[in-house]
């Protein structure tokens, strides 16, 4: 085994696509409508604003901040909005905030993310959040964390999805340590059906890692987050470096050309670290150091692992993508495997032998507040979610 981390470590920061394309004077106008941050070259300086400040939406004709993200982000009546009800903050990323509501219509508890479109626009990434809401809204099984709703005010974009009360893998997995071969066997199995049933509608996810899988209240997993996902029909390549340098496959890490295999080189990552309780390669500074630390490795198990997943593993972590485990009838005759049904169905009746605790309580906003009258600081960080 190459050079490895001394132990689980904190969470490998994703790496997003290229950035830093020049603004058309359209995208100017566009963000200096929108009014927020400012804008390299535009002389734009404004302050932005919460989706509790957002004005009404116009009537026809629709302005262009507007019709840009249509049909994945529909224009919802105000009414529907002041239905969700903020119980509390769950995370922030690079794009938005998730926020713990209550839809009071439905009486149910989900999970919503806010993303201003200035941020989209001015990374010139409005082709991929509208294709993140389309392949969600495609997709649909059982170890997946599906899509819920999706709309759009003046200034945000909102994503619903399921909330799930127990938190990520990979905050499991710090907890754990390792898992045993069994657990990490029912896990393997879950996450076969999804990259399968993923590969067979033509999406490529190019971002699976512990952080984007979520657990069910009876630990099964989730996968989520198709944020860097695209449709990518057989026999097309990609060539975007993206993902999260210790899951991307050297491939990726090259600049491609490469295929849904990367999704298998990551799943091989995931495994490893699964089982043994430390990455097979420490991570780098960026993709081109991260790329010679894993032509370096050689990627062999841990010898307290069975030979069974010992193989495995070697399989997924092949260097020739054409030579990688992909299929599904490979997991199918693969002895670590053996006695495992791959009927999603089954698997979800299986118990999960970790003990799964459930989230600590989120950090309530001072008042119940609706997306009508409560102003979301979207600038704000973890720790300090709400304005006092």
């Amino acid at each position: 085994m190459g050079a490895t981390s001394s132990g689980p470590g904190p969470a490998p920061a994703p790496v997003r696509p290229p950035q830093g394309r020049a603004v058309g004077s359209w995208v100017r106008a566009l963000l200096g409508r929108a009014g927020p941050v400012p804008v390299p070259g535009s002389g734009l300086a404004l302050a932005p604003r919460g989706p509790a400040e957002e004005p009404p939406l116009p009537g026809w004709p629709l302005p262009q901040l507007v019709s840009l993200f249509l049909p994945e982000f529909p224009v919802r009546p105000s009414a529907r909005q002041q239905q969700l009800k903020i119980l509390g903050f769950v995370a922030k990323g690079s794009f938005g905030t998730i926020l713990k509501v209550l839809d009071c219509g439905r009486e149910k508890v989900c999970a919503v993310k806010v993303v201003p479109k200035v941020e989209v626009l001015r990374r010139d990434t409005l082709k991929q959040c509208k294709e993140e809401v389309s392949i969600q809204r495609q997709v649909r099984h059982p170890f997946v964390h599906g899509l819920g709703d999706s709309w759009q005010g003046q200034r945000h974009l909102f994503i619903m999805c399921t909330y799930c009360s127990t938190g990520d893998l990979h905050a499991l997995w710090r907890a754990a340590g390792r898992f045993t071969e069994a657990t990490v066997r029912l896990f393997a199995a879950e996450l076969v059906l999804v990259l399968v049933y993923l590969h067979d509608l033509g999406i490529v996810h190019r971002d699976v890692k512990m952080e984007n899988i979520l657990l069910d209240e009876r630990g099964h997993l989730k996968l989520t987050d198709f944020g860097l996902s695209r449709h990518l029909r057989w026999g097309e390549r990609a060539h975007t470096i993206c993902g999260t340098l210790q899951y991307m496959a050297p491939e990726v890490l090259s600049g491609g050309p490469y295929s849904h295999a990367a999704d298998w080189w990551s799943l091989g990552v995931l495994l490893f670290a699964l089982a043994s309780g430390e990455f097979p390669v420490a991570p780098a500074g960026d993709h081109v150091a991260m790329l010679e630390r894993v032509k370096q490795s050689s990627y062999e198990s841990p010898p307290a692992l069975s030979p069974a997943l010992a193989r495995l593993l070697a399989e997924l972590l092949c260097h020739n993508p054409l030579h990688r485990l992909r299929y599904l009838h490979h997991f199918q005759g693969h002895p670590f495997f053996r006695g495992v049904t791959f009927d999603a169905d089954l698997l979800q009746k299986d118990p999960v032998a970790v003990a799964v605790a459930p989230r600590p309580p989120e950090q309530p906003p001072p008042d119940p507040a609706t997306f009508a009258d409560f102003a979301c600081d979207l600038a704000a960080p973890p720790g300090r979610p709400w304005p006092g």
